[in-house]
């Protein structure tokens, strides 16, 4: 071997174990690995600070996934609000996601209505605001959307206005071959004994829930701390029997990598021992580093659990 051609194929080896050795796989866009029990997504939601700030757009997002690792992605609706019956638009969305190898998973709704609310009307009119969303997460061959149990005062009436939601909205759904997920996200979608309850009386397949690590807080004061927390633990015990995704919710990091506040272990455990194969969507969400780094360091913390428990 000439002495140019073994020199640049030694360079070659060690960037390649390089490589391994930091990320536990070959290279950045190669996250996909036959022992991980489960498949990586990204939630748009942990770029949200670059998308309201223009610095980044929603049809670039199948590409930022992708030069991060992700094998699926997960929108939100905020970032392409007015888009939900906009064929064309929805085509690129496929386009971009198919140029880049990557499944579209899911999208989050958010400002559509109160599904909890007492108000029959407001509610009724929420309900027929999601179906355009429905429509949309078929077009993209989403298997769900995240929807949100909100508006509810009085736990014992939300408890009912909340099922016949579901219900409703997922009798529309059936057809389109779309779950109707909820996340727990504040308020009574936070107690994990209150969701049981809800999805115990469900009469539709195609719902489910989207266990969040990260979101147990049902009150918050005026300071916006939390008043009022559900154990995370528990909670995410009780939501993952009747997952149908889930939300690897991360802020802080020590110096190891570890999420300082959530035990990543503990939870991902919880995961597997209930069966669940699917995608695991990583949600970013801290201020203490740049949002493509937390979403690295996450990513690279879920790869890291789901190895030790393969």
């Amino acid at each position: 071997m000439k002495r140019r051609d073994f020199i640049l194929k030694t360079a070659a080896s060690g960037m390649a174990l390089s490589a391994f050795g930091l990320y536990g796989f070959r290279n950045k866009t190669d996250v996909a690995d036959k022992h991980l029990f489960f498949k990586l997504s990204l939630a748009e939601w942990s770029f949200h600070k670059a998308l309201f700030d223009k610095k980044m757009d929603n049809l670039d997002f199948a590409a930022k996934a992708k030069s991060l690792g992700f094998e699926g992605l997960e929108y939100v609706n905020t970032f392409f609000k007015d888009k939900a019956k906009d064929k064309n638009y929805l085509k690129e969305l496929n386009s971009r996601a198919a140029g880049e190898g990557l499944k579209n998973v899911l999208i989050m709704i958010d400002g559509e209505g109160n599904l909890a609310e007492t108000n029959n009307k407001l509610r009724l009119r929420g309900i027929e605001n999601h179906h355009k969303w429905v429509d949309a997460a078929h077009f993209l061959g989403c298997h769900a959307i995240r929807v949100n149990l909100r508006g509810g005062k009085e736990k014992e009436e939300a408890l009912k206005t909340s099922i016949d939601s579901l219900n409703r909205l997922s009798d529309y759904a059936k057809g389109s071959n779309i779950s109707i997920l909820v996340e727990n996200h504040g308020g009574f979608s936070s107690d994990g004994d209150w969701m049981t309850r809800v999805f115990s009386q469900v009469k539709n397949e195609n719902t489910g829930t989207l266990p969040d690590f990260g979101n147990f807080c049902i009150t918050r004061g005026k300071d916006h701390q939390c008043a009022e927390e559900y154990d995370r633990y528990k909670g995410m015990r009780q939501l993952l029997k009747f997952a149908k995704a889930v939300s690897a919710k991360s802020h802080v990091f020590d110096v190891k990598g570890n999420e300082r506040e959530i035990d990543y272990y503990r939870i991902m455990k919880m995961v597997k021992e209930v069966g669940y194969k699917g995608f695991v969507g990583v949600e970013f969400e801290g201020n203490e580093v740049p949002e493509e780094k937390g979403v690295e360091l996450t990513r690279d913390l879920l790869i890291k659990v789901g190895k030790q428990l393969s």
